[in-house]
């Protein structure tokens, strides 16, 4: 398996990030978070730096964690939204990644999502045929709020846009309600890579197989499946300012909850490593 992550969750800076990614012996990242800007905004020059950078210390760029897609679906323009996307496009292309994490727009509270199908696969198909001809592929994750927020809008999108990929996120699932057994039957077989981040029922976000995301079953379901990649998302708790009075930063102050970021990025990799 090769494993990636969210890098930016263990430093804003692209060497913390590195030198978290080395710690935990990860092959690269879901590049979002590039020294405080989000990878949507940063220039040609600092793309290629980050790529110096990354290649230096035998690293690359797995997929673009941007946030394409995650607009409201009446009241932003999509026309700016647009000039965003070829923007991301062409710093994909310089950070050699040939993936772009994206979503299906936010949609308005009480609204039915039925309403706004047809626009939102006009502009998916679109933004796919367009990310081809710079040889990206778009993949989609399942977000809370999104017309994507359910396996079975998903599966919907997937059949509607062809070229476009899935990323399975199992907390984002079960934050919307989603049964997970009957998400992954679903979709697991159409899943190209996952996002690793498990919840409680209430939605908070835990390590690895603490949660009720099924995770020791669909990592095994999703490896004999061809499944090959993977993103390590941590999304736990970081209480800032108790570092100090934790001698083994692996070892959290409350329940899954850290010292720092740092500490919470290395307890997220140990738990999907422990797992595999």
């Amino acid at each position: 398996m090769k494993i990636y992550a969210f890098s930016d969750e263990a430093a804003a800076s692209v060497d913390g990030q590195i030198a978290a990614m080395k710690r935990n012996g990860l092959n690269g990242t879901e590049i979002r978070g590039v020294d405080g800007q989000s990878v949507a905004s940063i220039t040609a020059d600092k793309a290629k730096e980050v790529l110096r950078k990354l290649t230096d210390n035998g690293l690359i760029v797995w997929s673009v964690g941007s946030p394409i897609g995650k607009i409201d679906i009446e009241k932003d323009d999509f026309g700016v939204h647009m000039s965003r996307f070829l923007h991301t496009l062409e710093i994909a292309n310089l950070l050699e990644c040939s993936r772009m994490r994206m979503f299906s727009f936010y949609i308005p509270a009480g609204e039915a999502p039925e309403k706004y199908r047809n626009e939102i696969i006009d502009r998916l198909s679109r933004m796919t045929e367009i990310a081809k001809t710079y040889n990206v592929t778009l993949c989609h994750e399942n977000e809370k709020g999104i017309y994507g927020d359910s396996a079975a809008r998903c599966a919907d999108i997937l059949n509607a846009v062809p070229g476009l990929h899935c990323i399975f996120d199992p907390a984002n699932f079960i934050q919307c309600g989603q049964d997970i057994p009957e998400a992954w039957a679903l979709l697991g077989k159409r899943v190209d890579y996952m996002h690793i981040k498990d919840a409680l029922p209430d939605g908070t976000v835990v390590p690895a197989g603490k949660g009720i995301g099924c995770l020791p079953r669909i990592l095994a379901e999703f490896r004999q499946n061809g499944g090959e990649a993977l993103t390590v998302e941590p999304h736990l708790q970081v209480f800032d300012g108790l570092a100090a009075l934790e001698k083994d930063k692996k070892t959290p102050v409350a329940a899954y909850a850290y010292p720092s970021s740092d500490a919470a990025f290395d307890a997220a990799c140990d738990a999907l490593k422990a797992l595999l």
